[in-house]
């Protein structure tokens, strides 16, 4: 994934917007795809960067058929880590309140726009309710990193440890430790039949893993 195409990304963006809102309504959606694009560009992100923004968008249209609105799914991909820095905890409300001004100014209706915000707050735990087919194709698509072959689950892992390399060592293992023990704690990982079936076993073998060697 080190050679992710922009301006497919910038076509793709407006291809859902348009598609979420009356076509032809709203303004013109490429100054909103170009401020995305530009904020998952920013130096400080070594794992959430335009290459997982692909990944989760290519793991939506994996898991549409069990949303209710994929391109309002689609939508909060874009916006769920839009606003990211490693050392604040609020990314997830900073980067929902994001989503609720532009998407409001760039035509999406209130409902809708509703919506994307409240999927992108869910992203904060991965913890959807039952029922609540969008949050979990979502979640589902944000996750499936876990479920990755070896050498991209390593890889993953390498580019968070840099993202917080700010964070000495020992809390730094304390810290990702614990998030991985709350993943382990969830009944599912996955929600969606799809993950269920083909990622769930892979991804707890690997978060197993990696808690192992954090805590030995």
């Amino acid at each position: 994934m080190a050679d992710v195409d922009a301006e497919e990304l910038r076509a793709r963006f407006s291809r859902c917007l348009e598609r979420a809102r009356h076509p032809g309504d709203g303004p013109d959606p490429s100054p909103y795809a170009d401020d995305l694009l530009g904020r998952w560009r920013e130096p400080q992100r070594r794992y959430h960067t335009l290459a997982h923004l692909t990944a989760v968008l290519d793991h939506v249209d994996t898991l549409e058929e069990y949303a209710d609105d994929p391109d309002l799914v689609r939508l909060a991909a874009w916006f769920h880590d839009a606003v990211y820095l490693p050392e604040r905890s609020e990314n997830e409300e900073r980067s929902a309140r994001l989503a609720e001004r532009a998407l409001a100014e760039a035509g999406l209706a209130r409902e809708a726009t509703a919506e994307v915000a409240r999927l992108v707050r869910l992203t904060a735990g991965h913890a959807p309710a039952d029922g609540d087919r969008n949050g979990q194709v979502l979640c589902d698509a944000d996750l499936a990193v876990l479920a990755s072959p070896p050498s991209a689950y390593a890889a993953y892992t390498a580019a968070v440890r840099e993202e917080y390399g700010f964070i000495p060592s020992d809390a730094f293992r304390a810290g990702r430790a614990a998030i991985l023990r709350d993943l382990l704690a969830l009944p599912r990982l996955f929600r969606t039949p799809y993950g269920a079936e083909h990622w769930e076993a892979t991804a707890r073998y690997n978060v197993t893993a990696e808690l192992e060697m954090l805590s030995s």
